[in-house]
């Protein structure tokens, strides 16, 4: 192979590594190659792109495995405006709110495609491990590439998973990598990567992994008076039911067509794990448990097809099954299991008018069932259909882009588990047009600072359970929207041979109203039972600040420190018939939400050492929108250090790690009632071939 083919071949690979796929033009595949040079010295701001309007946060590499992180969600929660709800442990629940708006609103996208939950909307980031993950991107509004399906445009804020793509250099046709974790709670976690090229076209990649923990950890539990600052109780105990056993199985088929690329994907998650659930009424030890099986396979293919024009396919079929049972006949007995599956396909059509101006046009449809075996369920089926058009146009210092989302549901249902005698009806049809808009102007030439701005108007439809669910749910819902306002600056300074080499600032100021947001409220007078109604009303204002930083000292010492505050309001304005309740809640900070958070992450790299210090801030929130002494929640942080080791033996790559998570030992929790472990360890052995 000529010397000029080797290298279109790694500039192609680099390039499709960094996007879902790449855009095969000389200006892009130059543009992405250094912003991920930079990238490898540090956290950095993400200004992959052409055409971005809104640049990402980002970790990938190097500083993504640097983190003191089990899951996706440990590593989200670096972001600036992003808020974790963790329920404890490893096996505990995790999803993700952005800038509190709400988990139903947040995208999730797995190398490239939306991860769906028709049945409640939320996504469980517990689920995904570190170890096959590439890189990390956090999106506000939406992601800046208009060349992209329908479905990126129709969510609130995104994040982008990118799972691992093989990499080969000349000399090689064959990459392995295996991994063993073990350290507190029993923790055993093994997993293996094999990446095989089979032609130079085609690569195929394979990626296992195994968890076990008993999840038994020790805590404290103790609530102290917010006015008076008295003990209410002091205890300890060993958190019990946390336990987990999982199995993760990917693989991946990559190839190069001429002017485009494609590739295939299949995943598959079994587990088992109890759910520790709340300390309350003294009790102390849960029974409840729970199984997930899920299973996706998903698909895509990029190709120019003529000069200035480019198609974009992507396919997907998933099957997902959960059981919950409750065994305690104190409480409840329940045993039931919810079967979903979804058909998704999309065609994307972007066309360049010119050098400066692009317009796609995306086209999706999208299946969802869901059938169980509850009593008095009906099985829903949802079709969906949506449409965008978009525009990105690069006009010397501005660059905009605008995008219009029509997205149309239809439902219908089938009697299901509901007796003859009962009715069952679909929720009626609902039809939106949504736009979004976004701008950033470059003032001066020489300097590398953009001023930025966008408004967004979305929505998130009504889940299987709000709509349907046994005696609380509602087909009378409408969507519930979001309008997005957003003013910020990026600035990045580099200076080579200084002491401090590249620095970097983004700010942004934002103001988001919720609007028909679904909450649950008493049904009739019994407090027992609830219904699902559009009557929330919520206001957000807050600021983020990222700052990063990157310093190269003599002796090739490196240091990077990754800085990141967010002050938010969101308050709640919901107008509620108690009045009593009404004078309580109204205009009170919604749950959870703190005025106050932030994080830090610095490493020091010397040679093949490495250590990394990690710090997350959560400052006083309540748990309920009535903001009163007795759902007031105290702040929180955690100190974590780790320190990793590369060294080679013949053909061999070895790491060696040790992680020390939350130094000091704090007792925290993130939601009331599910204590956090306090302090704990990691040892992590990996070797490549």
């Amino acid at each position: 192979m000529s010397n000029a083919l080797k290298t279109l071949m790694i500039t192609f690979l680099a390039f499709i590594g960094t996007r879902s796929y790449g855009q095969k033009t000389n200006r892009d595949s130059t543009h992405v190659d250094t912003a991920g040079i930079r990238m490898l010295r540090g956290v950095t701001i993400s200004t992959i792109g052409y055409k971005e309007v809104i640049p990402s946060q980002k970790l990938t590499g190097e500083n993504l495995k640097s983190l003191n992180s089990f899951s996706v969600a440990d590593a989200i929660r670096y972001f600036a405006g992003v808020q974790v709800k963790d329920y404890g442990g490893i096996g505990g629940l995790k999803t993700v709110d952005m800038r509190s708006m709400g988990t139903n609103h947040m995208g999730v996208f797995y190398d490239g495609i939306q991860l769906g939950n028709a049945q409640n909307g939320q996504i469980d980031l517990g689920k995904f491990s570190m170890d096959n993950i590439e890189s990390i991107a956090v999106y506000n509004g939406q992601k800046s590439d208009i060349f992209q399906p329908a479905k990126d445009y129709g969510s609130s804020g995104s994040i982008y998973l990118r799972s691992r793509k093989p990499a080969f250099d000349s000399t090689k046709t064959t990459n392995f990598k295996g991994v063993f974790k073990t350290g507190s709670f029993d923790l055993i976690n093994p997993s293996v990567l094999w990446e095989q090229k089979i032609s130079e076209n085609v690569h195929y990649s394979l990626s296992t992994e195994y968890i076990k923990s008993s999840g038994r950890y020790p805590f404290r539990y103790k609530r102290v008076y917010h006015n008076s600052g008295a003990t209410a109780w002091d205890t300890t105990a060993i958190r019990q039911n946390g336990d987990i056993e999982a199995w993760r199985l990917e693989s991946g088929l990559y190839g190069n067509i001429n002017r485009g690329a494609w590739n295939v994907k299949g995943y598959f998650y079994d587990s088992e794990r109890g759910i520790p659930g709340a300390i309350v009424n003294n009790v102390w030890k849960r029974s409840q448990r729970q199984w997930d099986r899920n299973f996706f396979i998903q698909g895509g293919l990029q190709k120019n097809i003529v000069k200035g024009y480019d198609v974009q396919v992507n396919a997907k079929y998933a099957n997902d099954y959960m059981r919950y049972l409750n065994p305690d006949t104190t409480l409840m007995y329940l045993d039931n299991n919810f079967h979903q599956q979804e058909w998704y396909a999309s065609i994307a059509n972007k066309y360049s008018v010119s050098k400066k101006i692009d317009i796609n046009l995306s086209t999706d449809f999208q299946y969802n069932t869901l059938n169980s075996n509850l009593d008095g369920f009906v099985f829903p089926k949802r079709f969906t259909s949506l449409v965008a058009l978009a525009t990105a146009a690069e006009l010397g210092p501005v660059k905009m882009q605008g995008s219009l989302l029509g997205t149309f549901v239809n439902e219908q249902i089938t009697r299901g588990n509901t007796s003859t005698t009962d009715t069952s009806v679909a929720a009626p049809a609902k039809n939106e047009v949504t736009p979004a808009f976004f701008i950033s102007y470059k003032p001066f030439a020489k300097e590398d600072f953009n001023l930025r701005a966008f408004y967004k108007n979305i929505f998130r439809m009504p889940t299987f359970n709000d709509l349907y669910y046994t005696d609380i749910g509602n087909i009378s819902l409408q969507p519930e929207y979001t309008h997005q306002y957003n003013l910020g600056f990026a600035y990045r300074k580099s200076r080579a041979g200084s002491v401090l080499s590249e620095f970097q600032l983004q700010s942004d100021f934002y103001y988001n109203q919720v609007t028909n947001k679904i909450v649950a409220v008493p049904k009739g007078s019994g407090m027992y039972r609830w219904m699902m109604m559009n009557i929330g009303d919520v206001e957000i204002r807050g600021v983020d600040v990222v700052a990063d930083l990157a310093f190269t000292f003599p002796r090739e010492i490196l240091l990077n420190i990754r800085t990141a505050y967010t002050y938010q309001t969101a308050r709640d304005y919901t107008t509620r018939k108690n009045p009593e309740l009404q004078k309580i809640t109204y205009g009170g900070q919604i749950p959870y939400i703190p005025w106050h958070s932030g994080s830090v992450i610095s490493t020091v790299q010397y040679k093949s050492w490495r250590l990394n210090y990690s710090f997350i801030y959560v400052g006083e929130r309540y748990q309920n929108s009535a903001n009163i002494p007795e759902n007031y929640e105290q702040p929180w942080y955690t100190n974590d250090l780790s320190a990793s080791k590369n060294f080679a033996f013949k053909r061999y790559r070895f790491r060696i790690a040790a992680e020390l998570n939350n130094v000091l030992g704090q007792d925290y929790e993130v939601v009331v009632n599910y204590p956090m472990p306090k302090r704990n360890y990691k040892i992590i052995l990996s070797v490549e071939l």
